[in-house]
C-alpha cells in the first residue's frame, strides 16, 4: 500500500539517465566554468491606531521620476523580474502598453488567489488519519508553498510576500504542533493580506499568529514569579526590536547609521528595553475555545481542528504581568491591561523613526539590489514615513517606491559594478517553473524541503534555519572584491562549493525531466497514480526555436535574465549546443535535450545568477 511522503525519491536509474548522457555532461561542465564568473561577486485583537488605515486608491510613479515606462522588452522584462518572478511574452507586451505604476497597480488590486490554508484543505491535509498523520508533519506545507509560488495568479502579490517572510521570519523547521502545515500556511496567507496593508497592522498579526507564537517563546510565556526567580522569556521582545522594526543602532532617515562624536555607533536599545519589553508579551496562548477534538485510536490522542492555527493568539490574564514596563522612551503604567499594554508597545516600536530605514532598506535588498545608495533609502524611508496621504506605513506605498525608484528603473545600475543582487535559489527555481510551462499532471505539486545544498536546491520556502533568515542583510563575502569595500551581498552566506555543485546537479535534473512524485494521486487517492514524473515543464515557444540555437539563446536571455547576457556569453551557450547536431527529424527526445540544455546554460551564467 502506498503512503503519502516526501518528495525527492528518485529511482537509481532516473539519476544515472541524466548524468550519462552526453549532451548534458557537455553543459553541465560548460555550466560549470560558466558560474565560476560568478564567485567574485477574543483576548486576541487589539484596535489598530490611528492613521494606519489604506493609503491612496492605487500606486503612483515617485515625484520626479525619469524612467515611467519601459520602451524596450529588456525593460519592461527587467522590471517584471524585480516584481514578480518571471516575464512572459504577454506579460512584457502588457508593461509596454502602459506605464510602470499602471502595471502594478492593477496588479495589486488584482484578486487573491487560492489561499495556502484552503489548498491543504482541498488536498486533503487536513484528514486525521493514524496512517497519514499530516497533522504531525510538515511536507503538506512545502507542497502548499511551491505550489502558490509557482501557479498563484497573482504572482506580484507572492513576491512582496516572500520578500516579507524574510524579514518576518518564521521557519516551518522550527514548529513542532499539531497541524504545523495549517499554521505555515495561515502564517504565508496573513503575509500575502498585508502586502496591500500597513505595517502596523501587519506588526500586530504577526506577534499574535500561533506560528511566531510558537516560534519564538510568546505562546505560554508567564509573568514573572519572585518565589521561583521565574522572569518573562525575552526572546521575542529582542527579536522583534532587533529583527523586525528597530533594528540594533540608531539610523539617519536615508540607513546610513548615527554616530556620537567619537565616531561610535549609537545603539537603538538596551537589555533595559528587552527586559521591560518582555513583561508585555507574556499571558498569550493558543486560543483554544474553538477547538473540535477528534479521538485517534491508534495512538490514542486528541487532534484539534486546524481552526487554531490560523485566529490571533488570546491572552489569559492572570498569566499577564501587572507590573510596570518601560522601553524605548515609552511607559506602561502597573496594572495595566495585557491588551492595552500591546498595543502600546506596538505603537511605540511602528512609530520609531528606525523603522522606515530599517525595513525600507531590505525590502530594496530583496527585490532591486543589495546596496542601495542612501538617496534611495530615504526615498523609500520617506513614502513609508508618509505615504502621501499622511498615512505612515503603507507597505503598497512601500513596494510601489521600492519599484519604481530612478535607481531601480533606470540604466546606470545595469553598467555600475556595485549594483544588484544574486539570484536566490527560490527565486530561480521560480522563475524556472513559471516562466516555462511548470504543471502537476495529478494537482499534487510535491516538491519537499529542497534546502540540502549539496544534492538541491539549498535553501526552501520557510524554512530558514534560524530566525536570522537564510542570510543577513548585512553579509560582506569573505575574500572577496566586496569585502575590501564592506559591501554587503546577503545572498553570498548560502553559497559555497557545495551548494554551487548542488544547484547545477540539481537543476540538470530537473530541467530536464521535471520532478519525481511518489503518489501523485494522494492523499485523495482518486486514480491510483504510478510514481514518476508529475510535475514537468512544457517549454513551447522553446521547442520551436531549437533548430535555431541563436534564436532559443536571445529569447532565453530576454526571459530569464531581461537581455543582459552578453554577445561573448551568448556565443559560447550557442557553440556549446551546436556541438551536438539537432535536425528537423531528430526525435523529441533529442529536441527537448537541447532546450534543457540550452536553459541549463543560461541559469548557469554570471549574467543570469547576478540580477540587475
Amino acid at each position: 500500500m502506498r503512503v503519502s511522503e516526501p518528495v525527492d525519491n528518485v529511482p537509481a536509474q532516473a539519476v544515472e539517465s541524466v548524468h550519462t548522457s552526453p549532451e548534458t555532461l557537455t553543459t553541465a561542465l560548460a555550466a560549470a566554468a560558466l558560474l565560476a564568473a560568478c564567485g567574485g561577486g477574543g483576548g486576541g485583537g487589539t484596535t489598530a491606531p490611528s492613521g494606519t488605515g489604506p493609503g491612496p486608491a492605487s500606486p503612483s510613479a515617485p515625484a520626479g521620476a525619469s524612467f515611467t515606462a519601459a520602451t524596450t522588452d529588456e525593460e519592461a522584462a527587467r522590471f517584471l523580474l524585480q516584481a514578480q518572478f518571471s516575464a512572459s511574452d504577454a506579460e512584457i507586451a502588457a508593461v509596454r502598453n502602459k506605464s510602470y505604476a499602471t502595471w502594478l497597480a492593477e496588479q495589486f488590486a488584482a484578486p487573491p488567489s487560492t489561499s495556502g490554508f484552503d489548498w491543504l484543505n482541498q488536498r486533503g491535509y487536513g484528514t486525521i488519519n493514524s496512517s497519514t498523520n499530516f497533522y504531525d508533519n510538515s511536507y503538506p506545507g512545502d507542497y502548499m508553498l511551491w505550489s502558490q509560488l509557482m501557479t498563484s495568479s497573482d504572482a506580484v502579490r507572492k513576491r512582496m510576500a516572500l520578500a516579507l517572510s524574510e524579514f518576518f521570519v518564521v521557519s516551518l523547521s522550527g514548529l513542532d504542533f499539531a497541524w504545523r502545515s495549517h499554521a505555515i500556511a495561515s502564517w504565508w496567507d496573513m503575509l500575502n493580506a498585508h502586502v496591500t496593508g500597513n505595517f502596523r497592522n501587519l506588526l500586530q498579526d504577526v506577534t499574535l499568529h500561533p506560528a511566531m507564537g510558537y516560534y519564538l517563546n510568546t505562546k505560554g510565556n508567564l509573568k514573572e514569579n519572585v518565589a521561583t526567580g521565574r522572569a518573562p522569556d525575552e526572546n521575542y521582545a529582542r527579536e522583534v526590536m532587533q529583527l523586525f522594526t528597530v533594528g540594533v543602532h540608531q539610523l539617519n532617515n536615508d540607513g546610513t547609521e548615527k554616530r556620537d562624536a567619537n565616531g561610535n555607533k549609537l545603539e537603538t536599545y538596551t537589555q533595559s528595553d528587552i527586559t521591560n519589553l518582555a513583561r508585555v508579551f507574556t499571558g498569550w496562548d493558543f486560543d483554544q475555545t474553538q477547538n473540535v477534538n477528534t479521538f485517534e485510536p491508534v495512538n490514542r490522542r486528541n487532534i484539534p481542528n486546524t481552526v487554531y492555527t490560523r485566529i490571533p493568539m488570546r491572552l489569559t490574564a492572570n498569566n499577564h504581568s501587572t507590573l510596570a514596563s518601560n522601553f524605548l522612551g515609552a511607559t506602561v503604567a502597573a496594572g495595566t491591561d495585557g491588551v492595552a499594554a500591546l498595543k502600546i508597545a506596538l505603537d511605540t516600536l511602528f512609530n520609531h523613526p528606525n523603522v522606515g530605514p530599517f525595513f525600507g532598506k531590505q525590502m530594496i535588498q530583496r527585490l532591486v539590489t543589495s546596496n542601495p545608495s542612501p538617496a534611495y533609502v530615504n526615498r523609500v524611508a520617506n513614502a513609508f514615513n508618509n505615504n502621501g496621504a499622511g498615512v505612515r506605513g503603507d507597505l503598497m506605498a512601500v513596494f510601489t517606491a521600492v519599484l519604481l525608484d530612478d535607481e531601480a528603473r533606470g540604466p546606470a545600475g545595469l553598467t555600475q559594478a556595485g549594483f544588484g543582487k544574486l539570484r536566490e535559489p527560490i527565486v530561480r527555481m521560480v522563475q524556472w517553473g513559471r516562466t516555462f510551462g511548470i504543471r502537476s499532471a495529478r494537482g499534487s505539486w510535491k516538491m519537499g524541503d529542497l534546502s540540502n545544498p549539496a544534492n538541491q536546491l539549498g535553501q526552501s520556502p520557510q524554512r530558514s534555519p534560524s530566525v536570522f533568515n537564510f542570510f543577513r542583510p548585512g553579509y560582506v563575502p569573505p575574500s572577496t572584491a566586496l569585502s575590501a569595500s564592506q559591501s554587503p551581498a546577503p545572498e553570498f552566506q548560502i553559497v559555497n562549493e557545495s551548494s554551487v555543485g548542488g544547484y547545477l546537479n540539481y537543476m540538470q535534473g530537473v530541467i530536464r525531466n521535471g520532478i519525481f512524485v511518489n503518489a501523485p494521486d494522494l492523499p485523495q487517492s482518486a486514480s491510483n497514480a504510478t510514481n514518476g514524473y508529475d510535475i514537468t515543464a512544457a517549454y513551447t515557444a522553446e521547442l520551436a526555436l531549437v533548430l535555431d540555437t541563436t534564436a532559443l539563446v536571445k529569447r532565453l536571455g530576454l526571459l530569464l535574465c531581461a537581455g543582459q547576457l552578453s554577445a561573448a556569453t551568448q556565443g559560447l551557450i550557442v557553440a556549446a549546443l551546436n556541438a551536438t547536431p539537432v535536425t528537423a527529424a531528430s526525435t523529441d527526445t533529442i529536441k527537448l535535450n537541447r532546450v534543457a540544455a540550452a536553459v541549463l546554460l543560461v541559469m548557469a551564467s554570471s549574467e543570469y545568477l547576478i540580477q540587475k
